[in-house]
Formats: C-alpha cells, sequence, structure tokens
C-alpha cells in the first residue's frame, strides 16, 4: 500500500472526515488525502485495531490523524466528528460521505430491520453528514468540499440488493440537490460511483477464479478496480482543480455500467 504517493492536489492545511475510514475505500481515501497533506478525521465502530494501525501509518508519514468512535447512523454521532475536527484541527474542509453496507436482498425477502439498516448507514448519514458539514463550512467561511461515496447502481439496478439500490438512488439525488442549494456558499457536492472494486465486500467474488475472470471480461478495461483508484478520484475532488464540478457523480468504474447497458 503506498500511502505515500501524491498527484500533485495539496491539501496541506485542510481538515478533511472520512466515514467508514478504517477498511476498503475509505481507508484507500484517507491515506490518499493524507499523501496529500490533509488533516483526517476517521469515524470506527466495530474495528478498533484497524482503527489504530492506520493511525499508526498515519503518523509514520508525518501526517495528522484522529480516529473518532462513531455510529454514522446516529445524527449525534456525526455531529461528534464534526466537533472532534474542529476541536483539533479548527476547521472541516472536505467530508467524504464513505460510509456504506448491503444485504443482498430482494424486494420480497428484505426485512424491515435490514432495510431501515441500510438506508441509516448509507442514505440517512450521508444527509446528515452533508448538513453538518455544511453548516460548519458556513460558520467558518472559504467553502468546501463534500463528497459521497455512491455506487453504478445509484443508476443501474441490481436485483437482489433492492434496498443498497434504493440507498444509492437516495445519494444521487442528494448530491444534485445539495450541490445546487449550496454552491452560493462555494461549497461543491460531488458523488464518486464506484463500479467493481477489490474490497473485502467483494471477497467472495475475488476469490473465485471463475467468477473473477468473467466479472473482469465484462469490464471494458479488463480488471475490477483497486481501491486506490476511486481514491485517486476523491483526492482530485477535493482538491482546487475540481472547484467547478458541482451536483454531479463522477463513475470509476471502467465502463462497466454503460458497457452493460449498451451505451
Amino acid at each position: 500500500m503506498d500511502a505515500t504517493h501524491t498527484d500533485g492536489a495539496s491539501l496541506h492545511g485542510r481538515t478533511a472526515i472520512v466515514t467508514g475510514g478504517n477498511t476498503g475505500i475509505g481507508k484507500a481515501v484517507v491515506l490518499a488525502l493524507a499523501g496529500n497533506g490533509a488533516n483526517l478525521v476517521i469515524d470506527y465502530v466495530a474495528d478498533k485495531a484497524a482503527e489504530d494501525a492506520l493511525e499508526q501509518s498515519l503518523r509514520e508519514l508525518g501526517e495528522q490523524a484522529l480516529g473518532v468512535e462513531a455510529d454514522v447512523s446516529k445524527v449525534e454521532d456525526l455531529k461528534k466528528l464534526i466537533d472532534a475536527a474542529v476541536s483539533r484541527f479548527g476547521r472541516v474542509d472536505i467530508m467524504v460521505n464513505n460510509a456504506g453496507i448491503e444485504t443482498r436482498s430482494s424486494i420480497l425477502d428484505t426485512t424491515e430491520e435490514q432495510y431501515q439498516r441500510v438506508l441509516d448507514i448509507n442514505l440517512k448519514s450521508a444527509f446528515f453528514g452533508t448538513q453538518l458539514a455544511a453548516s460548519q463550512m458556513i460558520a467558518q467561511g472559504g467553502g468546501g468540499r463534500i463528497i459521497n461515496m455512491t455506487s453504478v447502481h445509484e443508476d443501474w439496478p441490481m436485483p437482489g440488493n433492492t434496498p443498497y439500490c434504493l440507498s444509492k438512488g437516495g445519494m444521487r439525488m442528494l448530491t444534485r440537490t445539495a450541490g445546487i442549494e449550496l454552491a452560493p456558499h462555494g461549497i461543491t457536492v460531488v458523488g464518486v460511483g464506484p463500479g467493481a472494486v477489490d474490497t473485502p465486500i467483494n471477497k467472495s467474488t475475488v476469490s473465485d477464479p471463475t467468477l473473477l475472470s468473467k466479472l473482469n471480461a465484462a469490464i471494458p478495461l479488463g480488471r475490477m478496480a483497486e481501491p486506490q483508484d476511486i481514491a485517486s478520484v476523491v483526492t482530485y475532488l477535493a482538491g482546487d482543480g475540481a472547484s467547478y464540478v458541482t451536483a454531479t457523480t463522477v463513475f470509476v468504474d471502467g465502463g462497466l455500467m454503460h458497457a452493460s447497458l449498451g451505451l
């Protein structure tokens, strides 16, 4: 894992909050932002050991990072993340609403509990994360960046994963509407829509050569994404070069969605 790589988008002096930042895409985003000089606030719930390991990696690079125990499905815990960033680093410049789960359940089989959990962690956390971060950005001045980790499934149906698709479709409209509302304050809101990514959530596919070969054959670029492929786009969107990008989604899927749709 090359956490020292930078893409030229200096983020020195800026503070970023990344939800779900201690594993998978979120961890890659944390390391990429840190590699470009940002201060980091990362939430954790399930795996304090992973959080400690990530903070140690950042300390070894001389970067600043703070782990905060927070359940992003709860508004009071999201506020705790904002408050921790302001207390430690003085401001919030970048909010990455990355935390997400799925149940792989169909519309016929999904329980109320499954539905609520997916929507709370994926969509509710992004809505109130956007609200709280934007309020802080407006109070401190200078604009800001809000980046929502959506999916190709904000557009592309995935039978057997209905709650997840609903949550990502909701994030699509959150991104567009909030981007328009917050533009007068100099705050951009952009979605990043990954396709298939080599993360723990796709372990069953990655570990099965037949499934992996079939998936790679469906992707025009011929391979699954690595988490760093997604993180590099987030880093760009967090920097000055993306100051005119808002209220839209940047798909990072190797061409998968449009190839599958025949477009």
